[in-house]
């Protein structure tokens, strides 16, 4: 299913100079879709100075402070900056989105007879799976604190889909749940 573009990214480090190896002077952003956790790669218009957590306007209308997108950013290039942003960026944006990630544990579905979508959770293995599957039938879970009222001895379901977003967009994952 192709998402949606973005409209607009979070700045996540800005390289006022570029990436030291590459020898080239040009002015970079790294920076995460505001929708959608794509990493990006910005070229900023000429003079213009990004702050960290600046959200920017990426679309297709006129941008104002950013000339293109140079592309998605690669997982092996995101700097040490970049990843505290990012850390606490997801903090975030699960919290505020915490009904979308409540859907999932409601809506969760096997990938493949032999792996189901919640084990792809950090700590959450087939008992843990199993006990969430049946907690759910009898209706779905309303929040983060239900689920963990519910199902005993779990992980905190809030930390393991930041955990897991935080694989998907830092490491090379097969399944991605979240991460586009």
């Amino acid at each position: 299913m192709m998402k949606e573009k973005e409209e607009k990214a979070i700045i996540l480090d800005f390289l006022p100079n570029g990436y030291p190896l590459e020898g080239r002077m040009m002015p970079v952003a790294q920076a995460i879709g505001a929708s959608n956790f794509v990493l990006l790669q910005l070229v900023p218009r000429h003079g213009v100075s990004l702050q960290l957590k600046e959200e920017v306007y990426i679309g297709e209308g006129k941008r104002d402070k950013i000339h293109y997108i140079l592309g998605r950013l690669p997982k092996n290039k995101l700097t040490e900056t970049a990843k505290m942003q990012l850390a606490e960026h997801i903090e975030k944006t699960v919290q505020e989105r915490e009904e979308k990630y409540v859907r999932f544990f409601n809506e969760s579905q096997p990938i493949n007879t032999r792996l189901h979508q919640l084990e792809l959770l950090p700590g959450f293995g087939k008992k843990h799976t199993q006990a969430i599957i049946e907690a759910r039938k009898s209706k779905p879970f309303a929040s983060f604190e239900d689920i963990k009222q519910r199902v005993k001895n779990i992980p905190d379901p809030k930390k393991a889909i930041e955990k897991r977003l935080t694989l998907e967009l830092q490491e090379d994952e097969k399944y991605l749940l979240f991460a586009g």
